[in-house]
């Protein structure tokens, strides 16, 4: 098979927002990624795109108008009118309200909305942005240092064209937004390798959740505990990607790549290395599929910059030194300048064979219970959430026109809009 289509974006701006003193996401490691994907001259094999801006519009095909409406207005300098809102919309210290804050999620929720596009038409075959992956942000919220879901936007936009998604997550937190958006709907099955116990945020991800109604065993979960290692990780992967590939039959992939469960994060307790955290990517790829991935968690800036960088080659089958090109940003990869450092494990690997082959076998047996892959009466595709040619900005005084109403058509199961969506009984699920 030749060589896939890769589409990669990336704004030079995405990398210049600051969270606060302290804060352990660092958007700079972004540009730590993009330095070195230049030096290593992978930007010469792909089409590199400076992404599309997403609207308000855009982020309220998920969002509530008003949360949208809050992150639009609110910054440092007026954050005081918005006090009793912080509370509302979970702002705070683990997602501070920050200079630039809504330029940010324009730019990462943009960028993954162009590689759903760009998948829907044929002009890729891997779209790839390491800014967006922002998983844990809910309809009405903010969480877990993510504002804009672009993930769940993202997926949206490929649903009009594909009728079955896969979401894939390899953070080490469990991608507890995604889920939740999807878990009433057969049309995205999420699959999420995570961390959980002992308080470990988001303390979701239990192996028994596994959707609901129409979405009833298309929510796939496999809790790890602390220190797995490449082998472990690797020995429960493969065998569950590889019957969710076949049991579900997807149509299009996207992947999550949080670089929080490589060895040495700063915030993780995982063991992987950055060639093991590779291998489920090169794996995922294995698969021919459109893929879309992005980024996510990782708060050891110089090891998601190698991480991410090692896995554009991967995608793009291209060998690489592990010996660093020299770059802007040399200092920050010493002692050894190497692509492929050695993880220095500060924890034992508590995932005994056995445990993981309990996970393994009860999520086979619920993959088992898929009849067959969900078929979906499609109709007229509704026209792209954003056009390529044509990025203007609709005048935001004219809130629904005729002409925008008949460009977003839905079907009428696309959301539940019931008098119990406004109470959040149904907080954040969308039914697709």
């Amino acid at each position: 098979m030749p060589n896939p289509t890769v589409a990669y974006f990336y704004d030079p701006d995405v990398g210049n927002f600051h969270y606060g003193p302290g804060h352990p996401m660092k958007p700079q490691r972004i540009t730590l990624t993009h330095s070195l994907v230049l030096h290593y001259g992978l930007h010469d094999k792909m089409k590199v795109y400076r992404p599309y801006q997403a609207t308000e519009r855009d982020m309220c095909r998920f969002h509530s108008d008003d949360y949208i409406q809050f992150l639009s207005s609110v910054s440092p300098q007026n954050v005081q009118e918005y006090t009793k809102f912080l509370s509302v919309y979970n702002v705070g210290e683990d997602c501070p309200v920050f200079d630039g804050l809504f330029d940010f999620c324009k730019m990462y929720t943009g960028a993954s909305l162009e590689g759903a596009v760009k998948l829907n038409n044929n002009q890729c075959d891997i779209a790839v942005n390491w800014s967006g992956g922002l998983h844990h942000a809910k309809k009405y919220e903010a969480s877990g240092f993510c504002y804009v879901n672009d993930i769940v936007i993202a997926i949206l936009e490929l649903l009009k064209y594909h009728p079955r998604v896969l979401y894939i997550d390899i953070d080490i937190h469990h991608g507890d937004g995604v889920q939740e958006a999807f878990y009433l709907t057969d049309r995205v099955m999420c699959v999420s390798f995570h961390k959980y116990g002992q308080l470990f945020f988001p303390g979701t991800g239990d192996m028994y959740e596994v959707g609901a109604e129409s979405g009833r065993y298309y929510s796939v979960n496999v809790p790890l505990l602390t220190g797995i290692d490449d082998a472990s990780y690797m020995q429960i992967f493969k065998p569950i990607i590889s019957n969710v590939m076949e049991y579900y039959k997807p149509t299009a992939v996207v992947l999550q790549c949080g670089a929080d469960s490589l060895g040495s994060d700063r915030l993780g307790c995982f063991n992987l290395s950055i060639k093991g955290h590779g291998e489920c990517v090169e794996y995922v790829k294995s698969f021919n599929l459109p893929l879309l991935v992005l980024g996510g968690g990782g708060y050891t800036k110089r090891n998601v910059a190698r991480c991410w960088t090692y896995e554009t080659a991967v995608l793009l089958d291209e060998q690489i030194s592990n010996e660093l090109p020299f770059n802007e940003y040399w200092k920050y990869f010493g002692p050894d300048f190497s692509l492929n450092p050695e993880i220095f494990t500060k924890q034992d690997n508590q995932n005994t064979r056995q445990y993981l082959d309990n996970i393994k076998v009860t999520v086979l047996e619920n993959l088992k219970m898929l009849a067959a892959a969900p078929s979906v009466q499609m109709q007229d595709i509704p026209s792209d959430l954003l056009s390529l040619e044509n990025t203007e900005e609709p005048d935001p005084d004219v809130r629904n026109s005729v002409e925008d109403i008949d460009k977003r058509i839905e079907p009428s199961n696309e959301f539940y809009d019931g008098d119990k969506d406004n109470d959040k009984e149904n907080e954040g699920f969308l039914d697709v």
